[in-house]
């Protein structure tokens, strides 16, 4: 790591306040019509911020609609509590999967590489479907978002690779005028 990144990580915030977003069509339906609802990749996520200090203010079900995707993330980007928005599902390249198509839009700057390694480190686990992977990342009113996959592995693979190591450091420049 470079002087310049170890100074900038060292300014930078280390508890940070996250939304958890989970996008799931069928996990909304449960949860509407008063069933029991498994969320294993929420869970997962929230256990994994919980145990390294962070803090989950908000955490949703939302279903693959992109009005309620973005009415969700609009609640997210305008609370003053949240540092990082996290969303999980959504991501793959089905018609229903639209999770990228409505968060892109709301970015005011993205971070490519994030996709980019993402699918690298996704390709030395799982071989040539990580093509399949779609992964985003960028900043919006000083807040990261992160939209990620929503299996167990890549919820883990993306925490603990890349989101856990530069959330701070991105909401540090994203707040910095």
């Amino acid at each position: 790591m470079s002087e310049t990144s170890r100074k900038h990580k060292s300014e930078a915030p280390s508890k940070l306040n996250y939304a958890v977003i989970v996008c799931s069509t069928s996990r909304y339906e449960r949860l509407r019509l008063g069933g029991e609802v498994e969320d294993p990749s929420g869970d997962l996520i929230e256990n994994i911020l919980k145990s390294q200090g962070h803090e989950v203010s908000i955490r949703k079900i939302v279903p693959d609609k992109p009005e309620m995707i973005r009415e969700a993330l609009e609640e997210a980007i305008s609370s003053r509590e949240i540092d990082v928005i996290l969303t999980c599902g959504g991501t793959g390249i089905t018609s229903s999967d639209v999770t990228i198509e409505t968060v892109k839009p709301m970015l005011d700057k993205t971070l490519e590489g994030f996709g980019e390694i993402f699918r690298l480190i996704s390709y030395r686990k799982i071989g040539s479907a990580a093509i399949l992977t779609r992964a985003l990342a960028g900043v919006s009113k000083g807040k990261a978002i992160f939209c990620i996959p929503g299996s167990p592995d890549a919820v883990k693979t993306a925490l603990e690779e890349l989101i856990l190591k530069e959330a701070g450091h991105i909401v540090k420049h994203a707040r910095e005028k």
